[in-house]
């Protein structure tokens, strides 16, 4: 289901969840999209940084933030700002612009932490050389305080080309029931698409699999 609207207009003008997105959407156009692969080599974050068991582009202390900003495909970005939009308006709202921001943030890098640790006491060393990427653990942060402060509300969206309503209880607790049983599968695999809102806590991008950025990623990494 895609959400349209959940029935709650803000009380003030969402300046943070709009520059989130207008950033977001900056970065994808004019820095990710005429070169993705260079792109997505350099700002990722490489879980192998953190236990210096390789030597990425950025430092993770850098990369947990500009990896934040970057998405693997159309599908990908305006999955995850289409939700940030519909829900991140009444979160702004109940927390204030400021402290929105850095509970954005803060999700974020919990949502890095998460997958950096699961990757290096549970995966392989190949899987920690993966670079992850997306909004997505912020943007759970986000909807995972919506659930608590507006359970009550109606979430109205499409299935497919049919108009549906859903309680946002309803809604967003399918919606990390599925990202739970998507994680389950997709964790350490370096298959993992980066299409639609993506797998909690982190995007580990697919075109890292074959070619170029394959190279560069192992050959970068295992110095």
């Amino acid at each position: 289901m895609l959400p349209l609207s959940d029935g709650i207009p803000a009380r003030r003008f969402p300046i943070v969840t709009l520059s989130i997105i207008v950033a977001n959407f900056a970065v994808w156009l004019f820095y990710e999209l005429p070169h993705l692969r260079s792109a997505i080599f350099h700002a990722s974050f490489y879980p192998c940084t953190v236990n210096n068991s390789c030597h990425g582009p950025e430092s993770w202390g850098v990369s947990w933030i500009t990896s934040m900003f970057l998405h693997g495909s159309w599908d990908h970005i305006l999955g995850n700002m289409l939700f940030l939009a519909v829900f991140g308006k009444n979160v702004e709202d109940a927390f204030g612009p400021i402290r929105y921001l850095l509970f954005y943030f803060a999700g974020g890098f919990v949502a890095t932490i998460t997958q950096t640790a699961m990757t290096l006491l549970f995966g392989t060393t190949a899987e920690a050389h993966v670079p992850n990427l997306g909004a997505s653990g912020a943007i759970a942060a986000v909807l995972g305080a919506y659930f608590i402060l507006y359970p009550n509300s109606t979430v109205r969206g499409l299935v497919v080309i049919f108009p549906v309503q859903l309680s946002a209880w309803f809604f967003l607790g399918a919606w990390f029931l599925y990202q739970l049983i998507e994680a389950n599968f997709g964790t350490f695999g370096s298959a993992a698409n980066g299409g639609g809102v993506v797998w909690v806590p982190r995007t580990r991008f697919g075109p890292c699999r074959p070619g170029l950025v394959r190279r560069r990623c192992l050959d970068s990494c295992s110095r």
